[in-house]
Formats: structure tokens, sequence, C-alpha cells
């Protein structure tokens, strides 16, 4: 890694003042406190003074002593000698040419613990620090450097030199991608090794490598690709290169390894010293196969979207369609039975009047004509998607052979279902015993026929519906996945969330025992809606809202 990564602007601002100070530093870092006053006070002279609250102040913000001590901006001058009640803060010229500066930074030093960074209790502690930043993120080295300089400030340990900080900051990381290779490479075979190589050779009458076919994800949405897609996670499991110590690597740094070997050229990967291109090719295979899965799924819940609002589309072009015809026989009917309405047509003389009025044949085709044309309320316009069946034949049987779904309790109906349709959706006669949590009650009367058997189609079609909101909801899972994970998966539990419970509740401000808490804001709700409910009459006769005291 390149150990120059510093901006030119990084160098020019290090250890130095970028600019004068806003009111909220000048409140934090150059307030003199009864202290600072007690340690500057026996000193002789006003520019002894207003110098040594200048170097005090200064590596308290910056962290080091200046070159030049009073090389500050002018705001920071007056404050302090406002502070000072040096009415003229004028006349330092003696101050920054003799001798004094250093006894004072000296015992600056002294008096407030700072230490330098050649220390070897702050060289470690920056070091195991850095090292767990670098381990768990992803952050760029000039990220890594500021983090650097905000920790020594914090710490109280003075700046190093730019370019010291700057190769620390890279021998560090250094260490940290050598470790993440040496790890990934530890449980690969000899044979695998030649398995992942050979991921970088064109094969005999192809024109590209197995590593650009196998990142080549889908560019279309469509049957054909979701089967293309599926196909692909099958040739990644096949590779067969899952090992035991991906699972204890940070995701991140996996993933970024991962997006190297996904964007770069073969040639620049076939340069890589051997540990790093080993190790950047199991990254890239382990990763793989969540992001073949994440390919599949975003396909296929685009083509269960786009099927779903085209029924509904369609289903709307008919009715427009059949409008008329829909209007003339709700008329008819209404025209008949007015005649129910009618106090002055007696009751043995009601349905001779009625069939006098219309006919019986127009009275069957107008009842015809209004079941046939009339939607129940929640309709699935099953009948539009009867026409689409085919076309779903064309992927659901390698949907079903290369995908397992995992799912939450609210999403296990739609995983039993789908485990019942990759054993009996290819049967011609199934057996009728099909899962019924999965059908709601909008599919009941499409999926459940005479003798409640359960129609293979719109069973089908139900399943597929259910699956579309399970996937949006993340009821239903893959593993392993980026985006469609079990979002239950890095939650803490047991014994780890009780060790770690303290830390997170500090860290928001949170007591470890929520009944406080809770009971506070359970009288908070009470006393609000007591308040509410008291002001309720006179809201109603005045006819305006009611006025929360505090949003709940």
């Amino acid at each position: 890694m390149p150990v120059g990564f510093l901006t030119a602007e990084q160098r020019r601002n290090y250890g130095r003042y970028a600019g004068p100070p806003t009111a909220e530093e000048l409140a934090r870092f150059f307030h003199l406190n009864d202290t600072d006053l007690a340690f500057i006070a026996p000193r002789r002279g006003h520019h002894n003074c207003l110098g040594l609250a200048v170097q005090l102040t200064t590596v308290r913000f910056l962290g080091t002593f200046l070159e030049d001590p009073l090389a500050v901006p002018e705001v920071v001058l007056h404050c302090l000698a406002r502070q000072l009640d040096i009415a003229d803060p004028n006349g330092l010229e003696a101050y920054r040419t003799g001798e004094q500066r250093w006894d004072h930074a000296a015992e600056i030093r002294a008096r407030y613990g700072y230490r330098d960074f050649t220390d070897p209790d702050a060289g470690f502690r920056l070091t195991r620090w850095l090292y767990g930043m670098c381990w768990t993120g992803t952050e760029r080295p000039s990220v890594l450097f500021e983090r650097a300089t905000d920790w020594l400030l914090s710490y109280k340990v003075l700046l190093p030199g730019a370019s010291v900080l700057e190769r620390f900051v890279a021998r560090v990381r250094r260490r940290v991608e050598e470790r993440l290779w040496r790890l990934l490479g530890q449980g690969i075979t000899a044979e695998q090794k030649v398995q992942l190589d050979q991921l970088l050779t064109v094969p005999p009458g192809s024109r590209t490598s197995q590593l650009d076919q196998l990142r080549s994800g889908p560019v279309k949405v469509s049957g054909p690709s979701l089967v293309h897609a599926l196909q692909r996670v099958k040739t990644v499991r096949e590779l067969g290169l899952a090992t035991p110590v991906a699972a204890a690597l940070p995701p991140s740094r996996l993933a970024l390894l991962a997006r190297f070997a996904a964007s770069a050229k073969v040639s620049v990967i076939k340069r890589l010293p051997p540990a790093r291109r080993l190790a950047t090719l199991v990254a890239f295979v382990q990763s793989l196969e969540a992001t073949a899965q994440d390919d599949a799924l975003e396909i296929l819940e685009i083509l269960l979207r786009d099927l779903f609002s085209d029924a509904v589309k369609a289903d709307r072009k008919a009715r427009l369609r059949t409008l008329k015809d829909l209007d003339r026989a709700a008329l008819t009917l209404a025209e008949t039975c007015a005649l129910l309405l009618d106090e002055a047509v007696p009751d043995s003389e009601l349905r001779s009047r009625m069939l006098t009025r219309t006919s019986r044949e127009a009275l069957e085709n107008a009842l015809n004509q209004v079941h046939a044309l009339t939607r129940p309320p929640n309709d699935v316009y099953f009948r539009e998607l009867d026409d689409h069946y085919r076309s779903v034949r064309r992927y659901l049987p390698a949907l079903l052979k290369h995908l397992q779904f995992g799912a939450s309790p609210s999403g296990a109906p739609v995983a039993a279902a789908l485990d019942w349709l990759r054993v009996n959706a290819n049967r011609t006669k199934p057996p009728n015993d099909a899962p019924r949590e999965v059908i709601s009650k909008a599919w009941k009367s499409h999926v459940l026929g005479e003798g409640d058997r359960v129609n293979l189609r719109a069973y089908t079609f139900c399943v597929l519906d259910e699956l579309r909101s399970a996937l949006r909801r993340r009821d239903v899972f893959a593993t392993p996945s980026w985006r469609y994970a079990d979002p239950r998966a890095g939650l803490l539990a047991g014994a780890e969330w009780e060790a770690t419970r303290p830390i997170i509740c500090r860290t928001l401000g949170l007591a470890s025992d929520p009944q406080p808490v809770l009971a506070t804001l359970s009288e908070e709700l009470d006393r609000t809606y007591r308040q509410v409910a008291a002001r309720l009459p006179e809201t109603r006769r005045y006819g305006s809202k009611p006025r929360m005291t505090r949003s709940i």
C-alpha cells in the first residue's frame, strides 16, 4: 500500500490552525478554568501569562506545540487576554524569541500529563485500537489518519510528524491485510488452489475466463434470466470452496475483497502476490453465492410484482370493456326488483308481475352477466393470472430446486408451502395434503374446490403471492445473502447480550433496568389520556380537535 496517502490540504492543516476556531471550540478548548488560572497566575509579566495560556490552549486544541507559539488566530489572543484581564494582547515578541517558552512547554507536559508519541504504553494502546478499527471496518487510510489524530488528542499524546503517523497507519493496516490473507488461505487445500487458479484461465473455445462468467450477473428481468441466475447459483455451489474460517472474518473485510475481485481485470488479479491473490479469490467465491442468490431473488421479486400488477391491469381493461353490459344487466335487475318494494303489489301477484315486466330468459341473462362481471372485495384476479401459468412454469422448477428458504415464525406457512410444491409441483395428481395455513381468505374460493380439494394452479399462485409479500417483509429469507438475509442474524442473545447490554445502554444514555423508564412512560401516557378525556366534552361542543399536551 502506498505510504503517501495524505492530501496536500491534510498535510498543510495537520497540527496547525486551519482557521479561526468556532464559538463552540472557543468555549470547549480555550476556556481557562480555576486550575488553569492558578497555574498561570504566578508568572511574571503579561507576556509570560498570555504566552503560557496560548501554549496551554493550543496543545489542548491541536495536540501539539507550535514552532511559533504565537502563530494563532487573533480571536484566540483576544479570548485569552479577556480572561486574564490583559488590556493589550500585543507586545509578545519577547516571548516568541525568549527561552521561557521552552520551560513553559515542559511545565505543561508535566502538569497536564501529556506524553510523547514514542511512549511505549501510548504506542501499544493506539496500535491495538487502530488494529481493531482496521480489522472490523473498511475506512480509507486518510480517514484512519484522522481517527488516529483524534485518538491522540483524546488521550493527551503529542502529535508526531505527519509522515511518522502516516507510516504508522500504513504499517498497522498492512498487518491487518496480511492477517486477513493468511486466514483466508489456511483452509484451502492444494486441489482447491488449483480450482481457484483455473478461474483466471480462459477455457479452450471460450473468449472469457470462468471468473468473468461467474461474476457476470443478469442484465434483464425475464423468466429465462431468472433460470440463468439460478443456474449460476448452482455452479457456485458446485465449486465446493466453502471454508470454515470465513465465518470468523468480519463481513465488511470479506465484502471489500470480494468487490475488488468482482471489478478488477483478470490480468490485474494474476499479478497480485500469491497470498493476496488466493485470499481475493476465496473471498470472491465465499461472497459469490450470496451475491448470486440476491440477483436471483431480485429478479424473482420483480417478476412476481409485474405478474400480479399486470393481472390487475388486465382485469381493469376487461371491466372497462364490459362496463356497458354490466350496467345494462344491473338496470334490468333494478327495474325488476323495484316491484319488491312496491307495497301496492300483493305478494300473491309478485312473481307474475315480475315475469310480465321482464322475461325469465332476460332475468337469467342479467344474473349471469352480473356474476361474471363483478368482482368480490380483495379479489386476486386468478382468471388473469391463470393465463400466465405457462410462463411461471418455465422458472418455477428451477426456483424450487436451487433456492432453499428459511423463515421466521410468521413466514413458516410460506416456507412449508414451498417445500410441498418442491415435491408435488410436477405431479399430475398431487395428494390433497398441501399446507392450508398459507391460503388467505381472498384465495380460498379459488384454491379450494369441491370436496375441499386443492387446485394446484391456484395454490401455486397463492404461494407465489404470499412469497412476494414475505420477501418484502423479510419473513422469508435466504442464506447466504446480503439483501435477503435473516434480519435476526445480527441480534445479540443470551449471555452475549447480557455482557454487552450495560455498554450499549450506557452509550444510549439508558438504564440497564427498563422498568423505571416503562413506569415513567406509562404514567405519562395515563396522565395525557385523562387530560384529553376530561376536555373531550368541551371539544365536542365547540367542534375543534383535541390538543395533546405532549405527543405520545
